[in-house]
């Protein structure tokens, strides 16, 4: 007879159930659903064998992440080791409810492992009376221990992913794509609004955003004259082009344009303008990101088709987590698929298509080039992605690499070994990252001595305060003068300070001796006025 236990991984502990008759109540499936309900019946057929419960919330949280990971977790080990039997008459058979943790545990600890059918009915009533089978175990404890650890594993998943901060990244890039589509459809739409009344000016300015900014500029083409000619040639940048402007402007076929029409039209290529500007500005920040998160994949790549890359993985780990191959052709998966499909030829790149190189190499050259940048686009994700101080050495090394394969190419020119590029890149490497952490140290000090003397203050202020309550109204000058002189003080103390560092410490020496020095002088003023008293007092004992 097999002799079935459950485990039940709850936010209090590990449980470990027994399961009374298990082949008739395998046979009879629907009774068991009928009995989960029913806490009497229930009890019948589950008994609780052992208990663990977690000794913190560290504790807790750690086992929720060995099992969402499908890891076997040493107190879970030992809980079963110490409380199933293994040996004797009848077959141990353990029953969970996840078939991941199931195949681990069947292989550290070599179990018969069973998971579905009635182990998952039984599961269903131990999760519903969970706090009446443990003893000492109330439903409300059971409810906060749940919410706690909750609370706590999505926010250590937060953590994790905003350490990186490659989602902002992702949000980035999106927005920026976004934006480019939204600016070409809003300038042809001021282009098509504008043209009836100024045609000929779309042939004269062909980029977008200086094509709204001339509209901004002339908008009545009547009214344009010799006075407005230096404002266009500010915007267009060219003097023959504000010229063949104007001259175009008193020859047009276009039609008139009602005021009202005119104010709409300028509004709307204002917003296309604000946008053109947000753009570059976003462009600006993805750039600093990029430096921030993945400098190495940036400056070999550079930050947009880097970026591009991070976002179609999913993430930087992910991206990291792919072979060259597959991000060789990243991007370009519906023609792979039709390319196996149809039997064809696979494509050669797919998002790294657009950086500089692929487009400077022949086109024999193309597919071999990609797949040289791929792997080094593999390299550098890695090393930013599983590095602690993040520097754009290796990036630059890898970079240069690249050129020199592409020269050979086309050149025939003997490339550097990649071992001897590796060990330049792994010193400078270590002398930037000595530097960056000299200078955080530098400020994680500056920040300690900060807070402390906020500290400081604070305390002396709480202490005035509660002086003030018990003196009265009367007090309450002298107090605001202690505050003063303190925060005086400590000004003065922070003056000292950068003084001694910076070598004056010879001024403050002469300011003593002259303090001493204007001390002295009232005494030697006073000293010779002795004779003249004691001179007073003999002549009037002569008189």
């Amino acid at each position: 007879m097999v002799l079935l236990h459950v485990l039940f991984e709850h936010a209090a502990g590990y449980a470990l159930f027994v399961v009374k008759e298990v082949e008739e109540i395998g046979m009879l499936l629907p009774q068991v659903e009928d009995c989960v309900l029913n806490i009497g019946k229930f009890n019948g057929m589950v008994s609780l064998a052992a208990f663990f419960p977690f000794k913190s919330a560290q504790a807790a949280l750690d086992n929720i992440n060995a099992i969402s990971e499908g890891v076997v977790h040493a107190d879970l080990k030992l809980f079963l080791e110490t409380n199933l039997p293994i040996g004797g008459k009848k077959k141990a058979m353990l029953g969970v409810g996840d078939a991941k943790i199931g195949g681990a545990l069947q292989e550290e600890l070599g179990l018969a492992i069973q998971t579905g059918g009635v182990v998952a009915e039984i599961l269903r009533g131990v999760r519903l009376h969970f706090h009446s089978l443990v003893k000492g175990l109330t439903a409300q404890a059971a409810s906060k221990a749940q919410l706690g650890l909750g609370h706590s594993y999505s926010r250590a998943k937060v953590k994790f992913n905003v350490n990186r901060s490659d989602n902002m990244i992702i949000q980035s890039i999106a927005l920026l794509d976004q934006l480019d589509k939204d600016i070409n459809t809003f300038s042809m739409r001021v282009r098509e609004w504008y043209g009836y009344h100024f045609p000929e000016l779309i042939k004269i300015v062909t980029d977008n955003s200086t094509y709204c900014k001339m509209t901004q500029l002339i908008g009545n083409r009547k009214e344009l004259s010799e006075e407005s000619l230096e404002s266009m040639e500010e915007v267009v940048m060219d003097s023959a082009k504000a010229q063949s402007i104007l001259e175009a402007s008193r020859s047009s076929m276009g039609m008139d344009i009602s005021p009202i029409d005119l104010i709409n039209i300028e509004r709307f290529s204002n917003r296309v303008v604000s946008l053109a500007a947000y753009r570059l500005e976003l462009q600006e920040y993805l750039h600093s990101k990029m430096g921030q998160v993945a400098p190495n994949l940036a400056a070999l790549i550079g930050d947009v088709v880097g970026a591009r890359l991070i976002s179609h993985a999913g993430s930087l780990t992910n991206l990291a987590k792919y072979p060259a191959s597959t991000v060789q052709i990243l991007g370009a998966e519906k023609a792979l698929f039709r390319a196996l499909k149809t039997r064809g030829n696979t494509p050669k790149y797919g998002l790294i298509f657009h950086s500089t190189f692929i487009g400077r190499a022949a086109a024999k050259n193309k597919g071999r080039i990609s797949r040289y940048l791929a792997n080094k686009c593999t390299i550098a994700s890695r090393i930013d992605a599983f590095s602690d101080v993040p520097t754009c050495v290796f990036g630059d090394k890898l970079r240069d690499q690249v050129e020199e394969r592409l020269s050979f190419y086309e050149t025939g020119e003997a490339p550097r070994k990649n071992l001897d590029v590796m060990k330049e890149a792994v010193i400078q490497a270590g002398e930037v990252a000595a530097e960056i952490k000299i200078k955080l140290a530098k400020k994680e000090k500056k920040r300690m001595r900060r807070e402390k003397k906020l500290a400081a203050l604070s305390t002396g202020d709480g202490e005035e305060e509660a002086g003030d309550g018990e003196a009265g109204a009367t007090e309450n000058g002298e107090a605001k003068k202690k505050k003063k002189k303190s925060v005086s003080e400590a000004v003065q103390m922070e003056e000292e300070a950068s003084a001694a560092e910076n070598g004056d410490a010879p001024a403050k020496k002469k300011k003593k001796r002259k303090s001493e020095a204007m001390e002295v002088e009232p005494v030697a003023e006073e000293a010779p006025e002795t004779p003249q008293t004691e001179k007073k007092k003999k002549r009037k004992k002569k008189d």
